[in-house]
């Protein structure tokens, strides 16, 4: 079930998301074609119940990992990321890593994550346990690896707020990273994917 709050925010998200996308609020947008020195799928990470996610598993695959986070101004973009990711499944994957990072915007644990996504959402699409996504000596190995110019071969920027948007092509080489107002349907989303 959606907190008072939770309910507020997804009803207010279409005027949020416009208002941002008018005065240009979190939507940087970086490319490069550059290859990765070390290889993302080396990477593990451990999924919300507990599993073992190996990326090797996604090899030949495009991938956008996404930041997510229960109690955000973006987290309507769940039900984005959920069209996003049964439109185009087998094309593309798209995993979530719930993160505490921002304001105290996702404070519960693992299941009472999953299950929010799930009941108020459809989430299908593989969570991972709730992890630090932020630069400093706890982030994750997954969100060193993006924002580390030496192993993914260019980028460095770290999220800058929730759900913002990396993107893997095929081969494991970091393509694209979109900020949080960047909807997950969106036209720029759909090229960066070579779905549009």
């Amino acid at each position: 079930m959606m907190t008072i709050k939770q309910q507020v925010l997804k009803a207010v998200y279409p005027i949020f998301s416009k208002l941002n996308s008018v005065f240009g609020n979190n939507n940087k947008q970086i490319n490069s074609s550059a290859l990765a020195p070390e290889s993302f799928y080396g990477l593990t990470a451990t999924k919300n119940n507990g599993e073992k996610f190996s990326f090797s598993n996604l090899e030949g695959k495009k991938i956008m990992l996404v930041n997510t986070a229960s109690d955000c101004g973006y987290t309507a973009q769940y039900d984005g990321l959920q069209a996003l990711y049964e439109k185009y499944k087998g094309k593309i994957e798209i995993i979530g890593f719930p993160s505490n990072d921002f304001g105290e915007q996702e404070k519960e644990g693992d299941e009472v994550i999953a299950n929010f996504c799930k009941i108020n959402f459809g989430v299908g699409f593989p969570l991972m346990q709730k992890s630090v996504v932020k630069k400093n000596a706890n982030q994750h190995p997954v969100y060193q690896w993006l924002t580390d110019e030496t192993k993914n071969g260019w980028n460095y920027v770290a999220p800058t707020w929730n759900f913002c948007k990396y993107i893997i092509d095929q081969k494991g080489n970091l393509t694209n990273f979109f900020e949080a107002s960047t909807e997950p349907m969106s036209k720029e989303i759909l090229s960066a994917l070579e779905l549009g």
